[in-house]
């Protein structure tokens, strides 16, 4: 896999007409395994299942507090990349046809797991609310109209319009990967294009409004139309749009602006933890700034998460030794099983939530749940990689020369 922060040497031209001549888009290198792809994904996960709970110490601790993006941004981008990684070498040795097969395949299983996790989902929040009494439960997690039309409910969460509280990245990451057909053929014919497109549509989106509605009422909390470009963006850089930047990444005026821009972001968000600051906030430039939309992927907190990004891939070489470290062992293990973690997270946070309520306590009592929240996904994580590597010996027989699931966030 080409790394994005690969060092760009003199191009000669010879170099010059062998790029002339290649494909649109960069065969990527098969068998190799991005690391730091499997410890953000990891991480990503951990943050959503802490940003699920009621506030505590922990929380704290996750991104969307010093800054406009939050492990969203990550998880999408980074699904964007490892799907178009997988997928694109079989749009290139394979051909459309037999690459949209495997992404609808992919596309099953999510959208199984999605409904998996829903039907569990609302299975735990119901016994809860009625074992001790308190619909509050119900209210809280958005299922009260499943309560009352439990059949049209049913009908309306198979066509992704009906969603509990915190179960809306998976029909965006089905959504998303739908198109990855689209996507990918675009990006073989050109990827510069496609990925203008997605600007395009990115834009008019704003301009017109456009969005999908949710039921009973409203409209989806990821709005696909928005999000696509992050997706998009992340297919882009996995089928060589990153190699192209790398120059542009290792300036040190890209680094200075990134910093200049998270500072800025910092200090925007300071003021919202502490209201006393908030006279240092012109008032033009917040009714220019907000809202600092999640629903529509606000340019400001896009434009965050590329700051990140940049600095990252600066810092953090594709070799670090660290990681190969015990200590992120965990959140690469939890990024390398992302799908079954993500399901995991979604209940664990119910449950920490219930727990957390009924039992109370302070500061200490939310941070151990949260940590055992942590240990389960990681001991999850360790089963599922010890089943797979160990227990499935004939798994490996079975692969399917040209794609691996697991790097595409689960199990083939």
């Amino acid at each position: 896999m080409s790394s994005i922060a690969d060092p760009v040497a003199g191009t000669s031209r010879s170099d010059a007409k062998a790029a002339a001549a290649a494909p649109a888009i960069a065969l990527p290198v098969a068998g190799e395994r991005e690391l730091r792809l499997d410890l953000f994904r990891g991480m990503a996960l951990w943050l959503i299942f802490i940003d699920h709970l009621p506030a505590n110490i922990l929380t704290w601790f996750t991104i969307r507090n010093y800054g406009f993006s939050d492990a969203t941004e990550i998880f999408i981008f980074i699904s964007g990349y490892t799907a178009a990684f997988v997928y694109g070498r079989a749009m290139l040795e394979a051909g459309f046809v037999v690459a949209t097969a495997r992404i609808m395949r992919r596309v099953w299983q999510i959208y199984v797991a999605h409904v998996f996790l829903f039907t569990i989902f609302l299975a735990e929040i119901s016994y809860v609310a009625t074992r001790f009494e308190n619909p509050l439960y119900s209210e809280e997690m958005g299922i009260m109209d499943f309560l009352k039309q439990p059949d049209v409910t049913i009908v309306q969460a198979l066509l992704l319009r009906f969603r509990p509280v915190n179960m809306d990245v998976l029909p965006l990451y089905i959504v998303l990967m739908l198109f990855l057909p689209v996507i990918l053929w675009l990006m073989k014919w050109r990827a510069d294009v496609a990925l203008a497109l997605s600007v395009l549509l990115y834009a008019l989106t704003w301009h017109f409004d456009w969005y999908l509605t949710a039921y009973p009422s409203g409209f989806w909390i990821f709005n696909p139309f928005c999000w696509q470009l992050l997706f998009v963006f992340g297919a882009w850089c996995a089928l060589g749009g990153a190699a192209r930047m790398s120059r542009i990444l290792s300036s040190p005026v890209t680094m200075w602006i990134c910093i200049a821009y998270l500072l800025a972001a910092f200090f925007v968000t300071l003021t919202w933890h502490i209201p006393q600051l908030s006279f240092l906030m012109p008032k033009r430039i917040e009714q220019w700034m907000y809202p600092i939309t999640k629903t529509d992927l606000d340019v400001l907190r896009f434009a965050h998460f590329l700051a990140l990004a940049a600095l990252t891939v600066r810092f953090l070489p594709k070799d670090w030794s660290g990681l190969k470290s015990p200590w992120l062992r965990p959140l690469i293990l939890c990024g390398q099983h992302s799908l079954e973690i993500f399901c995991l997270g979604i209940f664990l946070a119910f449950a920490g939530h219930f727990v957390l309520a009924e039992v109370g306590g302070g500061a200490l009592t939310h941070a151990l749940v949260s940590l055992a929240g942590i240990l389960i996904m990681w001991g999850v994580a360790w089963v599922i990689s010890w089943y797979k590597h160990s227990a499935d010996k004939g798994a490996s027989k079975t692969k399917i020369a040209g794609g691996n699931a697991d790097m595409a966030g689960g199990s083939a």
